[in-house]
């Protein structure tokens, strides 16, 4: 295998509680053939159409056979690599991202599989800036601050940059935007762990921001 023009880390590996369904999120129908992972993963098929290599790595546990197995759609158009999670040594988002990093080559985006962005061409972009780069939405709302990984974005004219960082902060004021996914360079991709700890200074204060009109989270099957 090839080095490739890009890594993806795709985190697979949880139990997606709060969904509410007997199958995984990711894999919740969305239209006729269309699951939320197909979305979720629409920026980086556009990697490739543009002539990119990408690799993917998945991040999985036993529970998630089923995505494994549903991602083989996928094998002409990624390099795909399969990491397995060991939830005691590893566990949460931070646990997955470090087990995905050894698998990376060149520039490491964080793409969440129940995350959809509405700008398919938002990952190409970020990935033209040098540095810390997220794909970003403005949010008011305290509820999905909660629950996602929120910014404090500032500026306009296309130069837009994050001033605060934080993972599912308990106390939302201050923050009025939130993260799609997060592009890192090389050399800073082993500082992504981070984006997803509570207890670390967050590495995406400084970062550009490519602001596209909407970030879904599928945490139900309402979406």
């Amino acid at each position: 295998m090839s080095d490739p023009d890009v890594s993806i880390i795709l985190p697979c590996a949880g139990f997606g509680t709060r969904f509410g369904a007997p199958y995984a999120k990711e894999l919740h129908c969305l239209a006729p053939g269309v699951t939320v992972l197909d979305r979720s993963l629409e920026p980086a098929a556009e990697l490739v159409k543009s002539g990119l290599t990408v690799r993917v790595v998945v991040v999985f546990a036993p529970h998630k056979l089923d995505t494994v197995k549903y991602l083989a759609r996928y094998a002409g158009v990624f390099q795909l690599v399969f990491v397995y999670q060991d939830d005691v040594a590893e566990p949460g988002l931070d646990g997955a991202i470090r087990c995905a990093l050894p698998m990376t080559r060149g520039p490491v985006a964080l793409v969440l599989p129940d995350i959809v962005v509405s700008d398919v061409g938002s990952l190409l972009a970020a990935l033209r800036q040098p540095g810390w780069t997220v794909v970003a939405a403005k949010e008011s709302d305290p509820v999905v601050l909660r629950q996602m990984g929120a910014l404090t974005v500032s500026g306009g004219d296309g130069v837009v940059t994050v001033e605060a960082a934080a993972e599912k902060p308990a106390d939302p004021s201050g923050f009025n935007a939130l993260w799609g996914t997060v592009v890192a360079a090389e050399e800073e991709a082993h500082r992504l762990p981070d984006v997803a700890r509570r207890d670390a200074d967050s590495p995406l204060a400084g970062a550009r921001a490519f602001m596209v009109e909407r970030i879904v989270n599928y945490n139900t099957t309402e979406g």
